[in-house]
């Protein structure tokens, strides 16, 4: 398998992943729910994986301390300062855009930090993306009356979570600690923080319908495809920026997807998008 496999691998996935997602917001699962099915689900699957095989848990304690990082501040309250940056922001595309530009950040940090390759080519496949993204995220009809100026910061907190995850990991990865090693241990530190939140919040994971249920198992396989080939990616890519770009670059058949199975309107303006971050991840693997 070489990167782009695998990174195509999890741009299905995630697509697949967020379709699931969005039916299960529509049939008013708790938010809670969903974050758990994400992270837990994926844990006992990769558990699984690791049963028939020999796998390392023995590590560093530093090593210990990164993942334990990883999970607490650049999963865990990546997806908090997601999540609070769309709710506040004026607009929610610009929160997503904002926060999804962390492909720049990884890319040109990725040259520093491990000497990765960075050509002239990915660069404009990279400017592309991201820009015909904000033509996909970004709705002049969904601008709200009210906002909170907090958005901002929020929005900057997912963007440096997101973009330490992704040099974490390579970082570890570098090192030599398995990928299933490191996402069960990162996993299951924010499976528990969110145990503790849906305890503070009392709320009942048993009063859910079999629909429900399914949905969140399709969310967790999903989920686990997702963590899984990105990592490979992460692993494989020259550079870890390439990886981030694919991810990024999903919202264009996600967008086509959300029309044609919720209907979603397809503006003029997102076709553009999606024709643009197309081409954009087309001359990035070329």
């Amino acid at each position: 398998m070489n990167w782009i496999i695998a990174s195509l691998l999890m741009f299905v996935s995630s697509v697949a992943l967020y379709l699931c997602v969005r039916k299960s917001i529509t049939l008013k699962t708790p938010r809670q729910l969903n974050n758990l099915a994400m992270f837990l689900i994926p844990v006992l699957v990769y558990i699984t994986f690791t049963v028939p095989t020999p796998t390392n848990f023995t590590l560093k304690p530093f090593e210990y301390l990164l993942i334990l990082v990883q999970g607490i501040f650049f999963m865990y309250l990546g997806n908090v300062f997601s999540l609070k940056g769309i709710e506040y922001s004026p607009n929610p595309g610009y929160s997503l855009i904002i926060s999804k530009s962390y492909v720049v950040f990884t890319a040109i940090a990725s040259i520093f930090i491990f000497s990765a390759p960075l050509t002239m080519k990915s660069v404009i496949a990279i400017v592309l993306i991201v820009l015909f993204s904000a033509l996909i995220t970004i709705d002049k009809n969904k601008n709200r009356t009210t906002s909170n100026k907090l958005w901002f910061p929020y929005t900057m907190g997912a963007f440096f979570c997101w973009g330490f995850l992704a040099l974490s990991s390579k970082y570890l990865l570098n090192l030599g600690i398995p990928i299933l090693t490191r996402l069960i241990l990162s996993m299951l530190v924010v499976t528990i923080l969110i145990f503790g939140e849906i305890i503070l919040k009392k709320i009942n994971i048993f009063q859910i319908s079999k629909l429900q249920l399914v949905i969140l198992l399709l969310i967790g396989i999903f989920g686990s495809s997702y963590a899984y080939f990105m990592q490979v990616g992460f692993h494989l890519a020259p550079n870890v920026g390439y990886v981030n770009a694919t991810n990024a670059a999903s919202i264009s058949l996600l967008t086509l997807m959300s029309s044609l199975i919720y209907k979603d309107e397809l503006t003029l303006k997102k076709m553009i998008g999606i024709f643009g971050v197309t081409a954009g991840l087309l001359f990035l693997f070329l």
